[in-house]
């Protein structure tokens, strides 16, 4: 599967999950629409057309839905391409005990390189169904039966390992990491499906499996892998939970709320926010409360409601404040002062503090490690251009630019200097500004 093209619609899902290709998929319909009384005259051009963004009129839908078994009024109900049958995740339909953290991994081992790259799979009401399972849900543990002993020491050799895969990512970006992330989740699934462990050696696989769950669907994302990354934030909340780690299955819920702001659906992100901070561990640390509050921040900004938004930003900068060095989680680590700089950047310059946002910005730039650093430059250009610095907004672009061409793989960071280089349209004749965008066209996967 590893080397099966990447959907780019949910039609092309469908269409590659059983081996058709546009040509073949266009006869189909054509011979489908025989039998039903449908004339059709799709070739491979009108596939093309519908898997770039068109919506096929009504007698093709009614064709396509009876070909795949889908009944019509369903069809109708929940509208293109919404009734198409790629939504399924095991994750959201598994029972909420061991049994179904372990049936979820082993799906994600099995299928995680599968991406409906271009779309998001968990949206609505299955989102807000899946966030208020994990405040629901016990915690659950037992031993495996039979396969062979799970050492401390072989448990003490992967939480190295997934320390060093974290400190790698922020220095290289998830694109070059992804395969390994995959192969320590295969590894920790196989030994809670075969091993033999004490139950705290199971404790520990199942944080581990959490833990490896989240990085994976992190550098999944950070490559552009939106749909496969949730699905691995779902492997990383169900096993946060069986393991009984709620300060961690908050921390993943706020991640999660990072993918649905960005597909737009900002109200979405607030909900999941609420439902981390509400139902988190009462005796979290400060830094961990700072970060939960600035994804608040973050998510109310996006969502228009800039003066709650203030309040949440001020609730983060009073914890970050308290906190005692020391005193966060392993998997917390990378947050610091550049993280908080750079969301409270991001929630000034929305509510048009443009001079303070983009001292901000400026701030979480220095101190960012170099992925970080390659992502946010382009917050920062778009800073300078909304203050009226051309100049300056062009070198922090270049210096992301540039960290792309030779240190960072990050294909986030080059859809956001993407959407930067949209912004200088009107200033498209400015050489500088020339340069740049040729510059952007020529680094990889920028076509």
């Amino acid at each position: 599967m590893a080397g099966e093209p990447l959907a780019v619609h949910p039609l092309t899902f469908v269409r590659q999950s059983r081996g058709w290709g546009k040509a073949e998929f266009a006869r189909l319909m054509q011979s489908h629409g025989k039998v039903l009384g449908i004339p059709l005259a799709t070739n491979r051009t009108t596939v093309w057309k519908w898997e770039q963004g068109q919506e096929p009129d009504a007698d093709a839908q009614c064709v396509l839905a009876d070909l795949l078994r889908i009944p019509s009024v369903q069809a109708r109900a929940e509208g293109w391409p919404r009734w198409l049958p790629v939504w399924e995740v095991t994750g959201l339909t598994a029972p909420w005990n061991e049994a179904g953290t372990v049936e979820a991994l082993d799906d994600l081992v099995g299928s995680g390189r599968l991406d409906r790259r271009g779309f998001l799979t968990i949206t609505g009401a299955a989102l807000t169904g899946l966030a208020a399972s994990w405040a629901e849900a016990p915690p659950a543990f037992a031993s495996a039966l039979g396969g062979d002993r799970v050492t401390d020491t072989m448990v003490s050799t992967i939480e190295q390992r997934i320390t060093t895969l974290r400190t790698l990512d922020d220095q290289l970006g998830g694109a070059r990491l992804l395969e390994q992330a995959r192969g320590d989740l295969a590894l920790i699934s196989s030994l809670l499906n075969a091993g033999r462990y004490t139950e705290e050696i199971c404790l520990r696989l199942y944080g581990l499996a959490a833990q490896v769950s989240h990085l994976t669907g992190w550098m999944a994302y950070d490559s552009g892998l939106r749909s496969a990354g949730q699905r691995y934030y779902v492997g990383a909340l169900r096993s946060a939970r069986t393991a009984g780690d709620d300060a961690f299955g908050a921390f993943v819920l706020a991640e999660m709320g990072v993918h649905v702001s960005e597909a737009g659906r900002t109200a979405e992100r607030v909900d999941l926010i609420s439902t981390a901070i509400d139902n988190a561990p009462r005796k979290l640390s400060p830094y961990t409360q700072s970060f939960l509050y600035l994804h608040k921040a973050e998510a109310l900004s996006r969502d228009g409601d800039h003066q709650r938004a203030g309040t949440a930003l001020n609730r983060a900068t009073s914890f970050w404040e308290h906190h005692a060095d020391g005193e966060d989680p392993e998997w917390l680590d990378w947050f610091g002062e550049a993280q908080l700089r750079s969301t409270e950047g991001k929630v000034l310059l929305r509510s048009g503090q443009v001079g303070r946002a983009t001292a901000l910005l400026e701030i979480s730039v220095q101190k960012a490690a170099p992925r970080d650093m390659a992502v946010r430059t382009s917050r920062l250009a778009e800073a300078r251009l909304d203050g009226h610095d051309l100049d300056g907004a062009l070198d922090a672009a270049n210096h992301g630019a540039a960290l792309l061409e030779n240190k960072v793989s990050s294909v986030r960071a080059l859809d956001r200097l993407k959407e930067f280089s949209e912004r200088l349209e009107p200033q498209r004749s400015v050489p500088a500004v020339r340069e740049f965008r040729e510059r952007l066209q020529a680094l990889p996967n920028a076509s």
